[in-house]
């Protein structure tokens, strides 16, 4: 980690504490794109406020954060509030840190990989293969696109719990790569217990850890489970009430709030009839998490790390409450699969979908609050195209590491009957 480094995240703070002390900083606090039932400020500061009140938080239907974090954090909150805008800036810090030192390992052992596979090679590939600057110049993409992306910046400012969620998955990302499973075993059980989605990040952890060993993959699996009881009897003692699942994990999958945010639930079922909602409800949850895991894990068995980032983004997408912090993190995680991109033909029209939707989506929502001349539909067009354009993000990922293993062993260049042949995906 050379002078670079430092600076890089000298910088990040700083235009963080910058924003932090303009208008601007409440305002993001109250945006239902960076806020949501689950991540927001005001409800943390209140069930602190209950929980210090000898008050089960979770009685009411406003608290849905973890036990142990309120707990965690209540000194901070009451004693020193002045100082939260800076805490929470040391945790997007610490967050890009961890990224930083993940994508110097993931780099290292890509190029070990290389060395190994090199002699299988096609000719004609040295352009789609690691070279010895990416060594430094990923992880300086990594940093500045966590660092210094708008979404990460104003989830930080807004003082979200999506900075607390952002740092224990590059956590989990750090242990992943590093080879900890003990440490990647409990951030990921902690995380399950708090938030649910990230339950499909076990598939990732399993590729790595099993070695291809079933009685090894299932004691992993019984090791997890166990560290989720162990969570949860955390919470439990914290409050002496189980009320806190019914409030986390609980409300989550039934999907109680129909508070508007840049995901696909609540417009479906703001306009579900009751009888149907079951149905859907499972229907959605499925969606969001066993739907794509197997299949994924099947393809990318070999690419444990692209398969969690990608899971991340589909978490990003369709879970029930998602903020545009959730979206910043992914997207910080494209600069490790840089040789990939010369096959991702879709880079224009996403960015065109991401800057489109995200500008439409703060007048669609006044026109529909404030002014009254729109309803729900302008602003769910906006979040449902800005959600397209994640899933074309995501697909062009995929279909440009695909080309990039074929063309890695068979070459650039294929011909046919003396012609250039072009390489299609159905």
């Amino acid at each position: 980690m050379d002078s670079k480094f430092f600076k890089l995240l000298l910088l990040g703070g700083a235009v963080r504490f910058y924003f932090c002390r303009t208008p601007l900083a409440p305002m993001i606090g109250n945006r239902v794109e960076f806020a949501t039932p689950l991540n927001s400020h005001k409800r943390m500061q209140e069930g602190i406020f209950l929980l210090q009140s000898g008050i089960d938080p979770y009685l009411g239907d406003l608290v849905h954060e973890s036990p142990l974090i309120l707990s965690a954090l209540s000194g901070l909150f009451q004693k020193y509030p002045h100082f939260l805008p800076i805490f929470y800036i040391i945790l997007d810090i610490c967050t890009a840190a961890l990224l930083y030192a993940m994508s110097l390992r993931f780099v290292k052992q890509k190029q070990d990989l290389q060395d190994v596979e090199r002699k299988e090679y096609a000719k004609d590939t040295e352009e789609l293969q690691f070279g010895p600057l990416d060594k430094l110049d990923i992880p300086e993409l990594v940093i500045v696109a966590y660092l210094f992306n708008p979404l990460t910046v104003m989830s930080c400012i807004g003082m979200t719990s999506t900075v607390i969620s952002n740092l224990f998955l590059a956590f989990f990302f750090y242990c992943l790569v590093k080879g900890m499973l003990i440490p990647c075993l409990l951030v990921l059980a902690f995380e399950t217990v708090r938030s649910f989605y990230p339950i499909v990040l076990i598939a990732p952890l399993l590729l790595v850890f099993s070695r291809n060993s079933v009685r090894r993959g299932v004691a992993i699996a019984v090791l997890f489970i166990v560290g989720c009881l162990i969570v949860a009897v955390a919470n439990y003692f914290v409050l002496n009430s189980w009320n806190f699942l019914d409030g986390t994990l609980g409300f989550i999958f039934y999907f109680r709030d129909l508070q508007p945010n840049i995901g696909l639930f609540w417009y479906f079922f703001t306009e579900m009839f009751e009888h149907f909602r079951t149905m859907f409800l499972i229907t959605f949850q499925l969606n969001a998490t066993v739907l794509y895991l197997v299949p994924l894990s099947i393809k990318l068995r070999k690419e444990p790390l692209l398969l969690a980032t990608v899971l991340v983004a589909l978490m990003a997408v369709f879970r029930a409450y998602p903020s545009l912090g959730d979206v910043g993190f992914y997207l910080a995680l494209l600069p490790l699969w840089k040789r990939c991109w010369k096959f991702m033909a879709h880079g224009f029209v996403v960015f065109t979908f991401f800057l489109v939707t995200l500008s439409m989506m703060g007048a669609l929502w006044h026109l529909w609050i404030y002014a009254g001349s729109a309803n729900a539909n302008f602003y769910f067009g906006a979040t449902l195209a800005f959600s397209t354009g994640q899933i074309f993000l995501i697909t062009d990922l995929l279909f440009a590491h695909v080309k990039r293993e074929f063309c890695l062993f068979n070459g650039q260049k294929i011909l046919i009957d003396g012609e250039e042949a072009r390489i299609v995906l159905k």
